[in-house]
């Protein structure tokens, strides 16, 4: 719901504040800057001091400033409390390193995609409370709603536990044995016998482990592909959001393109592009996020069957062909299409390359291999706001090739990953 709020909530301050396109682009990019800077600290923290106290803080720190956030009195003042709710966000996937370690590895290529149900149920939310929002009390009321459930979430954080990999890793085998104790409770289970054994690292989080030999090539390869990923899929948000926002469909009556004025479109046009989304372009928008879920199905099969790096390298490809296709000129009912399989793919992309990021790298530096990749990936989500909403009104076409060859490089280096982690076991040690 944060992150999908930018494209809903830009139309409308684009309109309060009069702003040109630069301006509406450099809030998504400050969003993603803070992003980058948190996630590296967070990463590190987190393999150091533990995923749950992490996760909790983040969220914490994104519930508050994203309610400051509501009572922005200018464009400042919004970029810069938007750019602290980025860092919040970014604590965010300590979510998913808990759930991953303490996922049995037959059972990771299965539950971890079924997440994106979740992100694609916030991301129709904010678009649907949007609509009526929006056009009613206005987007500070939204902002608020948004900030809701990640402020109910902190209320009932004693129901997630910390990660028992981790209290092993660094020596607490007390608290790993409670935790599991508890699991087993809940479950109407119990506790085989035996200990916990395994050798403690001291050593947790130093960035020097992800450029040793061993990992290097996985490390570097990894960056490219994340970066690749956020840039695709930022990239696709807003410009379907652009897209609708200037009403460039593309009509093919009587053999020529035209731009479609829409008399129905609600809106005041101004030297700086100033129009407000129309409810049929929140249809559009909540169609095509529906397309974020629609290859899940496939997505799951394509990473427990054809394994991880395949599975990246295909869906990679499709993205770059269905980002040229978006060029061909079409109508509503043809843009809808290209933008629901243009979500899917990009969706499946981020699902794919979360699970392998957090299956290749050994406990004591998953947070921190992890959180470095989210950090890099982040450049792609701030440079991606320029060319989906200043380069693409000057050239159309030049912002879509360049969207798909950022892709094709990923593809490709997804396809040449040293290691596949379809099968393998969550490593412990170094």
């Amino acid at each position: 719901m944060e992150i999908m709020l930018i494209a809903v909530v830009s139309p409308v301050i684009r309109c309060e504040w009069q702003l040109q396109n630069w301006q509406v682009a450099l809030v998504t990019t400050m969003v993603f800057f803070g992003y980058m800077v948190s996630s590296v600290i967070f990463g590190v923290l987190a393999d150091r001091y533990g995923r749950w106290k992490i996760l909790f803080f983040s969220f914490i720190w994104g519930g508050y400033f994203s309610l400051l956030t509501s009572f922005s009195p200018s464009y400042i003042w919004f970029v810069f409390l938007r750019t602290m709710v980025g860092c919040g966000v970014s604590g965010h996937a300590q979510g998913l390193i808990i759930k991953t370690e303490f996922l049995p590895t037959k059972y990771r290529g299965y539950m971890l995609p079924l997440s994106q149900v979740f992100w694609l149920t916030g991301s129709l939310l904010i678009i649907g409370l949007a609509s009526v929002i929006n056009p009613t009390i206005g987007w500070r009321w939204l902002v608020r709603v948004a900030a809701l459930p990640g402020i109910i979430l902190i209320l009932v954080f004693k129901f997630i536990p910390e990660s028992a990999r981790y209290n092993v890793s660094c020596g607490n085998e007390k608290a790993a044995l409670a935790t599991l104790q508890w699991i087993a409770k809940m479950n109407r289970s119990v506790m085989p016998e035996g200990k916990l054994v395994e050798p403690v690292d001291q050593k947790r989080g130093r960035l020097k482990d992800l450029m040793n030999p061993k990992y290097l090539r996985t490390t570097l390869q990894i960056w490219i592909i994340w970066l690749t990923i956020s840039f695709a899929y930022y990239g696709v948000i807003l410009a379907s959001a652009e897209l609708l926002e200037k009403n460039l469909v593309c009509s093919t009556e009587g053999g020529t393109v035209k731009e479609e004025t829409g008399d129905t479109f609600e809106g005041i046009r101004s030297p700086c592009f100033c129009h407000l989304f129309a409810p049929s372009d929140y249809q559009i928008m909540f169609i095509s996020t529906v397309g974020e879920i629609a290859l899940n199905p496939l997505n799951i099969l394509g990473i427990n069957f054809l394994g991880r790096r395949l599975s990246l390298t295909i869906t990679l490809g499709c993205t770059a062909v269905f980002l040229l296709l978006l060029n061909i000129c079409t109508s509503n009912v043809g843009l809808i299409g290209f933008l629901f399989m243009l979500r899917a793919f990009v969706a499946a992309n981020f699902n794919t390359i979360y699970i392998y990021t957090a299956e290749v790298y050994p406990t004591p530096m998953r947070a921190l291999g992890l959180g470095i990749s989210g950090s890099l990936c982040r450049i792609g989500a701030m440079t991606a706001p320029f060319i989906a909403q200043v380069l693409m009104n000057a050239s159309f076409l030049g912002a879509l090739c360049l969207f798909a060859s950022v892709c094709v490089v990923g593809a490709i280096s997804a396809f040449t990953l040293p290691i596949e982690t379809k099968g393998r076991a969550l490593q412990q040690m170094k």
